[in-house]
């Protein structure tokens, strides 16, 4: 079963602040659980089988993960799912039930659409929507949808809260998929409503989740610290697992979203703490590995959007938060907070929290002389790429600061990468020799990139070499730019780059 994803949510999550952890439970902790997978007003081809189960499974992640009372929990499903009652609950039991610095939780499995703009905020002009149980089906355009306007209206009342978003919905227009001989009455199980009176398409034009929405619709909510997970990218179909029956079936989305929180199998680097982007790349490989499976599937390339410099903390409170973990950690929203994020205190370590991406071995660093010098040894590092691509390498140290070797001013030639080709640095053009200096533990930290992004805005060579940098944020940074899509693809897919690490340490 297909459920596409579109580009209503970042309208809706601009406005909401940081996914928060596990901690005790507060009276005024609430979350909103909606899951649709019966509509009163159409036929039967239109139910989805996965919504059920996905409303459980959130529920346990909530309880047994996040610490929230079952009481702060409350559950719309099928025919309590209208219009009128999602409104009603996320102004009442989201909004008039807390407070800031309290958490809330909102969550989304069922069906999006897209209809007319009737505000002209959009630059598409089409509003994204949610289908609620009693939607109706117009001439032209369908009734009673939960527009985009409608919840951000609602989720502006909630600034200052520490607000979670998930929405595993689609919302498009014009989709036709090998499985559906009309896109109008839509493929089984996929989890858009096409538009009254859509006529197929000649191949797959599907409209996904735009996560990017605020950034071209309402560039006026970008600061806002957003934390938000969706299903697939712009342009992909995301999917019921069809390997299960069908009373059994749930979204290759959630369920992995949720495996990755509930134990340690989203934490990449084993130091005890699963972070945001952990998270997110494990939540990609098994949406991939679900589609390596299917012949329908295409891609799948499940979005987080969040501040680039929380990528690296914590998704749920790391067991061993009170001293007895793995690793070392530090609070990263303050000590006062209720319910602290946690981050790796060794900003080393800390460096594959924020990266995510597990080294496979394509790429390689090498140093000339042993990993251990002393202050003022010179050395050179090569670089070795199995695939080509732009070349970004950092230096951090243990405090947390980072020097952006490549790219630099002084270079000759600022060139790709050629796969197998060594790229030594410093060169003969260079001028200078780099020397270790200070003491303690660093990693270099390289990533080759193969699609043609523009990096410069993240990493521009003006500072090669030059300037003192955060490495939490500057990492932070470049990584996001990195999770966003490629957008060159009919069916869009993530940008293609790959990660290697080298420690050395400096007596």
């Amino acid at each position: 079963m297909t459920r596409c994803c579109d580009r209503w949510i970042s309208g809706l999550i601009a406005l909401v602040c940081v996914m928060t952890l596990a901690a005790p439970v507060l009276a005024a902790d609430r979350a909103l659980l909606i899951g649709i997978g019966r509509f009163e007003n159409l036929p039967a081809r239109f139910a989805l089988n996965g919504p059920p189960n996905d409303l459980r499974a959130m529920q346990a992640l909530l309880t047994e993960r996040f610490g929230f009372d079952a009481s702060s929990i409350r559950v719309l499903q099928d025919e309590q799912a209208t219009r009128a009652e999602i409104l009603a609950s996320m102004n009442t039991w989201l909004v008039d039930e807390t407070e800031p610095g309290d958490r809330v939780y909102l969550y989304f499995s069922g069906r999006g659409l897209q209809v007319k703009d009737a505000d002209g905020d959009e630059e598409d002009g089409l509003d994204e929507a949610l289908a609620p149980f009693d939607i109706g089906e117009g001439e032209s355009e369908w009734q009673g949808a939960i527009l985009d306007d409608e919840i951000d209206r609602t989720l502006e009342r909630l600034k200052g809260r520490a607000v979670t978003v998930v929405i595993d919905a689609c919302h498009s227009d014009t989709i036709s998929h090998p499985r559906a001989g009309d896109s109008a009455a839509g493929a089984e199980g996929a989890r858009f409503l096409p538009r009254p009176g859509a006529k197929p398409v000649e191949r797959t034009l599907t409209r996904g989740l735009r996560i990017d929405l605020a950034v071209i619709d309402k560039p006026q909510l970008l600061d806002t610290g957003v934390t938000a997970w969706s299903a697939a990218a712009p342009q992909q179909v995301a999917w019921d697992d069809m390997r299960h029956p069908a009373p059994e079936r749930h979204g290759v989305f959630t369920s992995a979203f949720i495996a990755g929180q509930m134990d340690s199998v989203a934490d990449g680097n084993g130091n005890g703490l699963t972070s945001n982007a952990e998270l997110l790349e494990f939540v990609k490989a098994q949406s991939n590995a679900y589609c390596a499976s299917q012949q329908t599937c295409g891609n799948l390339d499940p979005q987080l959007e969040t501040k680039a410099q929380t990528l690296g903390d914590s998704v749920v409170a790391p067991d061993g938060a009170g001293g007895n973990g793995p690793g070392t950690y530090q609070q990263a929203n303050g000590e006062s907070v209720a319910h602290p994020v946690y981050q790796d205190a060794n900003a080393v370590y800390a460096v594959s929290d924020i990266v995510g991406k597990a080294e496979t071995g394509d790429v390689d660093i090498a140093l000339d002389r042993p990993t251990t010098m002393r202050a003022g040894d010179v050395f050179k590092l090569t670089v070795i790429s199995r695939t080509g691509g732009d070349l970004l390498l950092f230096d951090v140290d243990a405090k947390g600061k980072a020097t952006q070797i490549f790219p630099n001013e002084f270079a000759r030639t600022i060139t790709p990468l050629a796969p197998d080709v060594p790229l030594t640095l410093p060169d003969d053009y260079y001028g200078f020799d780099f020397e270790a200096s200070g003491e303690g533990e660093n990693v270099f930290v390289a990533l080759v990139v193969s699609d043609a992004v523009d990096l410069n805005e993240v990493a521009p060579r003006e500072r090669g070499l030059k300037v003192e940098l955060n490495a939490r944020e500057t990492l932070g940074e470049v990584v996001a730019r990195l999770q966003k899509t490629w957008a060159d693809d009919l069916d869009r897919r993530g940008i293609r780059w790959s990660v290697g690490t080298l420690r050395y340490r400096v007596e």
